[in-house]
């Protein structure tokens, strides 16, 4: 191949890698995948319907109002061609606060399905810490398709292992607060709490999230280019080597 061919060639190369990011399809956010901005929104919606029902016109009326609302919340995302995970999960999660509230008898039943999950998750997350799989590391790489490096530099693992506590002290404060909350039959400061304690205490301990996963990301960037220049230069004294020799 002549010079002029050569040239042609990799200037052909580098547009392909000049247009290869525009093509390639973007990955959702973190945000995203919980449902967006909208989503933070729908899951209080039910909640709320149900203690305003409920106060005004009784159990029954605010248990279907809230599995009602819930539904509604599913179809328009359905219309709007949004996330449907985040609207199915939570769909299910009302239905289920529903039957409890009505097998109980009680409003404040509404909210004991969320209490015990919290516990639940706090243990899981835990768990998770203590067999050196840290849930905050395995959800984020299995989301983002980037493997299990992470968990072989233990820098990166140490990382993912305070996030993963620190969504377990979210989880651990739910269930403490609105158990006492339960005990003392406060259903109305059962709902703020729910609220109050969902998503914007979530945010907080995602960005612990973000810290560990931005500090893993550049580490192991950095363990990546040092691996590849070591190769380089091993690479390089082979050829001096036998090229020499030759």
């Amino acid at each position: 191949m002549n010079e002029p061919d050569r040239t042609a060639e990799a200037e052909t190369d580098a547009a392909a890698a000049e247009e290869a990011p525009e093509t390639r399809e973007p990955q959702p956010t973190m945000l995203e995948q919980m449902g967006g901005v909208s989503g933070l929104f729908y899951s209080s919606v039910p909640v709320i319907v149900f203690v305003l029902a409920n106060s005004m016109f009784g159990l029954q009326a605010g248990i279907w109002s809230a599995v009602g609302s819930a539904v509604l919340i599913t179809v328009l995302r359905i219309v709007r061609k949004e996330p449907l995970q985040p609207a199915i999960s939570g769909f299910f999660g009302v239905a289920i606060a529903a039957f409890i509230a009505y097998r109980t008898g009680s409003a404040k039943g509404f909210f004991l399905f969320g209490i015990w999950a919290s516990l639940v998750y706090c243990g899981a997350f835990v768990l998770s810490v203590l067999v050196r799989w840290p849930l905050a590391g395995v959800v984020w790489n299995m989301l983002n398709g980037t493997g299990t490096a992470w968990r072989k530099d233990k820098p990166s693992r140490f990382g993912y292992d305070i996030a993963t506590l620190a969504l377990a002290a979210v989880f651990a404060a739910r269930f403490v607060v609105q158990r006492w909350l339960y005990d003392e039959n406060y259903t109305g400061w059962l709902a703020f709490a729910k609220i109050a304690m969902g998503y914007p205490l979530y945010a907080l301990a995602l960005l612990v999230v973000v810290w560990a996963v931005r500090r893993s990301d550049k580490r192991l960037k950095e363990i990546s280019e040092a691996e590849e220049s070591e190769e380089a230069r091993i690479e390089e004294r082979l050829r001096v080597k036998y090229g020499g020799e030759a």
